[in-house]
């Protein structure tokens, strides 16, 4: 019978053998074949056995087989920038896990820049210039479209966020000082100071450095937390306010806008005359 041009395809046969010792082992053959039809039948014939060829080599021939053009790498394709892209993905997927995003406020270009600075924070602390100029050098910069922001879109972005620090810090006391998820209504609050290097805070002047830094200005702030040390708020002062004074202003306020009722101061002889640190029951 005269051969009649088919479609060659490639096919994997298995075959299980079970030795003597009652061990399975699978054999697979990879088998080059004809198909055509002989009359009102469909028959197969195998042109050739490839099973000693490379992967590699099988899966060029069954893509082109397929229909698919094959070209050196090489040769067509050229790497222009690889952009680094793992920990960023990793750390803005842990974000929106955890609810980041909606926790900041509506969709909205600042909700974009502030999160990309979180993000940033956590992979690379710099300086929000340093920050900005790094959007570019990762996929941070793409996925979050911020890449081409301007030093004042930023700046206009975090007035944005501290607007709306209140409804964030009430959205964290609910979850986190709840009594669903806080049956005993424990709350810590400890109040501590950092040195500041610029030129234009309001804030900062010159008080007791926790840091050592006793030639810089410094800004002084309380943070309100869970048990589990989670901050819930925070309060800033500035750093030349005394610790007896800037501990009763934030408790006070924090007590107020919070409705913490009861709070109870113990002391830290460990941690300095100058630590302050507060656990408050709601």
């Amino acid at each position: 019978m005269p051969r009649i041009a088919g479609r060659a395809h490639v096919v994997r046969v298995k075959k299980t053998h079970v030795d003597k010792q009652g061990r399975e082992r699978v054999y697979e053959s990879v088998l080059l074949r004809r198909t055509y039809r002989d009359g009102d039948k469909v028959r197969n014939e195998t042109l050739a056995n490839l099973s000693m060829l490379p992967a590699t080599a099988i899966a060029a021939l069954e893509a082109t087989l397929k229909g698919h053009t094959l070209v050196p790498a090489d040769g067509q394709v050229r790497v222009v920038r690889a952009l680094p892209h793992g920990h960023v993905a990793a750390v803005a997927a842990m974000a929106r896990q955890l609810g980041l995003p909606a926790l900041l406020g509506p969709a909205c270009r600042s909700r974009d820049l502030v999160l990309a600075l979180i993000i940033s924070r956590v992979i690379g602390p710099a300086s929000k210039l340093s920050t900005l100029a790094a959007w570019a050098d990762t996929t941070l910069g793409v996925d979050l479209d911020v890449a081409g922001a301007s030093t004042d879109e930023v700046y206009a972005a975090m007035d944005w966020l501290a607007g709306r620090q209140d409804a964030i810090e009430k959205r964290l006391v609910a979850k986190h000082l709840g009594s669903d998820t806080n049956p005993h209504r424990l709350a810590l609050f400890d109040l501590t100071s950092s040195w500041v290097t610029g030129r234009c805070c309001e804030l900062a002047a010159r008080g007791y450095s926790r840091d050592g830094k006793k030639g810089c200005e410094q800004i002084e702030y309380g943070v309100l937390t869970d048990p589990a040390g989670r901050p819930v708020a925070v309060r800033v002062v500035p750093g030349d306010t005394a610790d007896p004074v800037a501990f009763t202003e934030i408790v006070g306020e924090i007590r107020a806008k919070f409705g913490i009722a009861h709070l109870v101061r113990p002391r830290h002889d460990h941690l300095g005359p100058n630590h302050d640190a507060a656990r408050t029951q709601r």
